[in-house]
C-alpha cells in the first residue's frame, strides 16, 4: 500500500466517515482498509433491497475477526458503519476509488472477497449483489477470472479456471501482507480459509531445475588436485624421513589438502518477512521441504545439505547434538502459530537450537558441494539479525530476497548496504556476490508495472553502488517455478527465468569463486614443490662435493637460528606493549565518547520521521522511533570503531609491522649473504614458502607479513581489512536483551504511562517530541546497562588483531629456522656417507625431482581442463 497517495481529500473524507479529525499521518493501511472494507460490505447488504439479521450478523463477525480486542482500530468501526449507512457512501464509487487510490492490486482483490463472502450470508448471492460486485471489481481493476473464481468459491459451484485459483491463491497468501498490519495477515488468511484447496502438483514428473554440471566438473578438478596433495605429501614425506627436505613442506601441503578437502560453497538466503525465502529454497531445491506458512516462521539458522541418507541433526547452543526424525523437522524449524501472530522474541530467545541441518540424498544443488542456509530474516527481531551477521561470515554468495509489490523498501535498502559492508569488509564498493532476487514478479499484472519495478530496482543499485557483477539481479515467481518443477513444465516462463538464477549462481560459484579458488591451491602447492626442488639441487649440489657449509659457516648458521628465536621473542614483547597501549587509548576515547552520547542522540532524534500518527497508530510511531534509535547508535558505535579505534591500530600497528619488516629484511640479508658465498637458494625457498603460506594458511594478517618477505604477493590495502570492528560493535548493542531492545522501548514506555501514553489529546508535534525523548532516554539507560560488555567486545577484537599479527611473524620466523636446520641436516648427513652411498642417493634425488615434476605438470592440465 502506497500511503503517499493519499490525498487531503482522502483525509477529509475519512475524518468524516469516522467523526474524528484525523491528519494524514492518521491515516494508516488498517484504517484505510477498514474504511473501505465498511463501505463494500454495506453495499453487498443494500443491493437487494433488505438488511437481514443474518447480514448484520456476519458484518459484525467479519468486524470481530479482524480487528482484535483493545485495537484502537475497534473505537473507528461502529462510527464507519453508521457514517457509510448515513450518507449512503456505498453508492458513490468515488467515494471507494478515493478510499482504495494507494491500494496494490493484491489488496483490492483481498477487499472485494469480503464482499463476495457477505453476497452468501443470507444463504444465497442475489443478481443484483452480482451486478454491485461486478461494478465494484471493474472500477478497482480486478480481473474479471477473479472475480469468478469468487463468486464460485463462495456459492459453492465448480471452478474451471484452477489456474486463475491458483494465481488467487498466490495473491491472497498472508505472507504477502506481512508489512502492513496483522490485520491484513488475518484478513487473507480467512479468505484463504474460504477458498477451495490449490490444485495439487504432479509430483511424479519433477523436472529438475538443472543439471547443474559446471558444479560437478568443479568438483572433479577438486577432488583431482586433492590426490595430487597426497601423492606429492608422500614424495616429501620420503624426503623428510631421509633428512633431506624441510618438514615446513609436508605442513604447507597439508593446509592445502585440507581446504580442499572441504568443497562446501555456503550460500545464504536473507531477506525480510513476506520474501518468500522457503518458497524459493523449495525451487532451488525442486521439492517442499522447508516450511512455508502464512504468517512468518523462519524461527532458527537452516542448513541444507547432501546427504547419503534422509536425516535432521539439530545442533544446541550447549555444543550438544542429536539427530531427530524427519517428520518432525518442519516443527523444529519454526516458530509456533501463537508466537508468530504476536510477540515472538521470547520464544526465539529462550531457543535452545543453534542451528538445524537437513540432510538429503536428491537435493540436486546440494550434491555437488553446496551448502544452502535459511536465515531467519534480518531486521524482523534483535537475536535473528544477530544470528545472521555470524552466518555472513563464511558465507560464499548471498541471495537477497525482495518482494516485487513492495520493492526494496528504505529498510531493505538499509539491510543491503549493511549486507555489502559486511561481505566486502567495510569497503564502499559493490558487493560481487550479492544476488538480488525480485520475488512474486508473477503479481504484478501489467507491463507498465513490471517495467517500473525494473527501473526502481536498478536505479537504487546504481545510485548508492550496492551490486558489482554481471547477472546479479533476477526477476521471478518462486511459487510458479516450484510449481512448474513438481508438475514437469519445463516449457513455462518463469521456470526458465528461474533457471536463469540458478545458471548465474553456478557460474559464480564455480567461474568467480570456485576457479580462483583452484588456481591459489594450485600456486600454493607449485610454490611448496619449488622450495622443495630447490632444496633437492642443494642436496645434490653437497653430494658432488659443489656445497660444503664448514664448521665456520655451522656455527654462523646456529647464530643466526638464536638471531631469529630472539626476533620472534622481541616481537611478541613489542606487541604486547603496543598492545596495551592500544587497549588504554581505546577504553580513554570510549570514555569520551559515552560522556557525550545521549546528548548526540536526542540531537539526531529531530530528524526521525514516521508515516504513523499518534492518535491511531502510537504503538507503530514509537516502534519507528525506536528502529531510528537502533539505527542512530549503531551507527555512532560504527563510527567511533571505524574511526577511532582505526586510528589507534593504525597508529600502533604501524609501529608494529615496521619492527617486523625489518627483522624480515635482516633476515632475507642474512640468507642473500649465504647465497653469494655458498652458491644456495635459501632466499628463493624462503619468499616460495612466504607465497604458499599466504595461500595456504596466513590469512588476511598474515599476508602482511608474507608481502614483507615477498614483495610480488602484495600487501593488505589497509588494516581494516578483515577486520569490521565496527559492525561487530554495533551487532553487540542487540545483545542487550533476549527479548529485543525495541520490545524493551515499547514496555517502558507502556509502563511509564499506566499502559497507554495518554498523549492522544495533546499537540501532535508535542505528543512526537515527548516520544522521542523518552525513546532517547530508555534506549541510552539500556545502552549504559551493556556498555562495558560491548567495550569488551572492542577490547577482544584488538587483542586478536595483535595475535594474528605476532602469530603470522611467528609462523615466518619458524620458516626461516627451517631453512637454515635444513642445511645442518643436509650436511651432517653428508659428512657421515661414502661415495657409493651418495652415488645411491643421486639417483633417489633425480626419482624424487621427476615425481615433482609430475605433480607439477598434472597441476598444470587440471588448471588448464577447468579453464577450459
Amino acid at each position: 500500500m502506497d500511503t503517499s497517495l493519499i490525498s487531503s481529500q482522502t483525509v477529509e473524507l475519512v475524518s468524516l466517515l469516522t467523526g474524528q479529525r484525523l491528519r494524514k499521518e492518521d491515516i494508516t493501511p488498517p484504517v484505510l482498509f477498514l474504511a473501505g472494507l465498511v463501505t463494500v460490505l454495506l453495499g453487498v447488504i443494500n443491493a437487494d433491497g433488505t438488511f437481514g439479521a443474518e447480514e448484520k450478523q456476519q458484518l459484525a463477525t467479519t468486524l470481530r475477526e479482524l480487528i482484535p480486542a483493545n485495537n484502537s482500530l475497534q473505537k473507528l468501526a461502529l462510527p464507519m458503519v453508521k457514517s457509510v449507512t448515513q450518507h449512503q457512501a456505498y453508492k458513490k464509487f468515488p467515494v471507494l476509488l478515493a478510499l482504495t487510490a494507494c491500494f496494490s492490486e493484491v489488496e483490492k482483490l483481498l477487499l472485494i472477497s469480503f464482499g463476495y463472502q457477505m453476497s452468501v450470508a443470507d444463504g444465497s448471492m442475489d443478481d443484483r449483489e452480482k451486478q454491485y460486485l461486478k461494478n465494484i471489481g471493474d472500477r478497482l481493476g480486478v480481473d474479471a477470472r477473479y472475480l469468478t473464481v469468487l463468486e464460485a468459491s463462495f456459492s459453492s459451484q465448480a471452478i474451471a479456471d484452477t489456474a486463475a485459483l491458483a494465481e488467487v491463491h498466490r495473491s491472497l497468501d498472508p505472507a504477502q501482507f506481512q508489512s502492513l498490519d496483522s490485520m491484513f495477515v488475518r484478513a487473507a488468511s480467512h479468505i484463504i480459509g474460504h477458498l477451495p484447496a490449490k490444485p495439487k502438483h504432479k509430483k511424479n514428473q519433477k523436472q529438475s531445475v538443472s543439471s547443474y554440471q559446471e558444479l560437478k566438473k568443479f568438483q572433479e578438478y577438486r577432488q583431482q588436485l586433492n590426490a595430487l596433495c597426497e601423492k606429492l605429501g608422500l614424495t616429501l614425506q620420503n624426503g623428510i624421513d631421509r633428512n633431506v627436505l624441510s618438514p615446513t613442506l609436508a605442513e604447507e601441503v597439508t593446509k592445502v589438502s585440507q581446504r580442499l578437502q572441504s568443497p562446501c560453497f555456503r550460500v545464504a538466503v536473507v531477506g525480510e518477512f513476506s520474501t518468500g525465502k522457503s518458497t524459493l529454497l523449495n525451487a532451488l531445491l525442486g521439492e517442499e521441504i522447508q516450511p512455508v506458512r502464512d504468517i512468518p516462521c523462519s524461527g532458527n539458522v537452516t542448513i541444507l545439505k547432501y546427504g547419503s541418507q534422509r536425516r535432521v541433526i539439530c545442533r544446541y547452543k550447549n555444543g550438544l547434538e542429536e539427530e531427530i526424525p524427519p517428520a518432525q523437522y518442519q516443527e523444529k524449524a519454526s516458530i509456533s502459530e501463537e508466537a508468530a501472530y504476536g510477540s515472538y522474541a521470547d520464544e526465539i530467545a529462550k531457543s535452545e537450537i543453534a542451528e538445524i541441518v537437513f540432510e538429503h540424498p536428491e537435493l540436486e544443488l546440494c550434491r555437488y558441494g553446496v551448502e544452502i542456509i535459511d536465515s531467519p530474516g534480518l531486521n524482523e527481531q534483535a537475536e535473528r539479525t544477530l544470528i545472521t551477521q555470524q552466518v555472513l561470515k563464511t558465507t560464499h554468495a548471498v541471495i537477497f530476497l525482495t518482494n516485487a509489490t513492495k520493492v526494496l523498501t528504505e529498510k531493505e535498502q538499509e539491510l543491503l548496504l549493511y549486507l555489502k559492508k559486511e561481505l566486502n569488509y567495510g569497503n564502499n564498493e559493490g558487493a560481487g556476490n550479492i544476488f538480488m532476487v525480485v520475488n512474486f514478479f508473477d503479481l504484478l499484472r501489467g507491463e507498465k508495472s513490471r517495467q517500473q519495478v525494473r527501473k526502481r530496482v536498478e536505479t537504487i543499485v546504481k545510485s548508492q553502488n550496492l551490486i558489482a557483477g554481471e547477472n546479479r539481479i533476477h526477476f521471478i515467481s518462486a511459487q510458479s517455478a516450484l510449481e512448474a518443477i513438481l508438475e514437469g513444465n519445463e516449457n513455462d516462463d518463469y521456470l526458465k527465468s528461474f533457471q536463469g538464477f540458478t545458471d548465474s549462481i553456478e557460474k559464480f560459484l564455480t567461474v568467480e569463486r570456485g576457479a580462483v579458488a583452484l588456481r591459489q591451491s594450485a600456486t600454493g602447492i607449485k610454490q611448496t614443490i619449488d622450495t622443495g626442488c630447490e632444496e633437492l639441487n642443494q642436496w645434490e649440489e653437497m653430494l658432488e662435493g659443489k656445497l660444503t657449509v664448514d664448521p665456520k659457516d655451522q656455527q654462523k648458521i646456529f647464530e643466526q637460528m638464536a638471531e631469529v628465536s630472539g626476533r620472534e621473542v622481541k616481537i611478541r614483547f613489542l606487541a604486547n606493549e603496543l598492545m596495551e597501549q592500544s587497549l588504554e587509548e581505546a577504553l580513554e576515547s570510549w570514555n569520551e565518547w559515552v560522556e557525550e552520547l545521549g546528548e548526540r542522540l536526542m540531537a539526531k532524534s529531530h530528524r526521525w520521521t514516521s508515516e504513523h500518527g499518534h492518535i491511531m497508530s502510537q504503538d507503530k510511531l514509537t516502534k519507528d522511533y525506536a528502529d531510528q534509535f537502533v539505527r542512530d547508535i549503531t551507527k555512532e558505535i560504527d563510527d567511533w570503531g571505524n574511526q577511532k579505534v582505526q586510528s589507534i591500530l593504525q597508529q600502533n600497528m604501524g609501529v608494529l609491522d615496521s619492527q617486523i619488516g625489518e627483522d624480515i629484511d635482516a633476515i632475507r640479508q642474512e640468507f642473500q649473504q649465504f647465497d653469494q658465498q655458498l652458491s644456495t637458494s635459501l632466499v628463493a625457498q624462503f619468499n616460495n614458502l612466504a607465497t604458499a603460506g599466504s595461500l595456504g594458511g596466513f590469512g588476511a594478517s598474515g599476508r602482511g607479513i608474507a608481502s614483507s618477505i615477498n614483495p610480488n604477493i602484495g600487501s593488505d590495502e589497509s588494516l581494516g581489512v578483515g577486520l569490521g570492528l565496527g559492525a561487530l560493535v554495533g551487532a553487540g548493542l542487540l545483545f542487550f536483551t533476549g527479548l529485543g531492545f525495541i520490545g524493551v522501548i515499547l514496555g517502558g514506555l507502556a509502563a511509564g504511562a499506566g499502559g497507554g501514553f495518554g498523549f492522544s489529546f495533546l499537540d501532535g508535534d508535542a505528543v512526537k517530541d515527548q516520544i522521542k525523548q523518552k525513546v532517547c532516554e530508555l534506549g541510552v539507560e539500556k545502552f549504559d546497562e551493556s556498555a562495558q560488555s560491548i567495550f569488551e567486545k572492542v577490547q577482544e577484537r584488538i587483542i586478536t588483531v595483535f595475535n594474528d599479527r605476532t602469530n603470522a611473524n611467528s609462523d615466518a620466523m619458524s620458516k626461516a629456522i627451517s631453512l637454515w636446520d635444513n642445511l645442518l641436516e643436509q650436511q651432517e648427513k653428508r659428512d657421515r656417507q661414502n661415495q657409493a652411498e651418495c652415488e645411491a642417493e643421486k639417483v633417489w634425488v633425480a626419482d624424487k625431482r621427476r615425481e615433482l615434476e609430475q605433480v607439477q605438470n598434472q597441476i598444470e592440465t587440471i588448471l588448464n581442463q577447468s579453464a577450459g
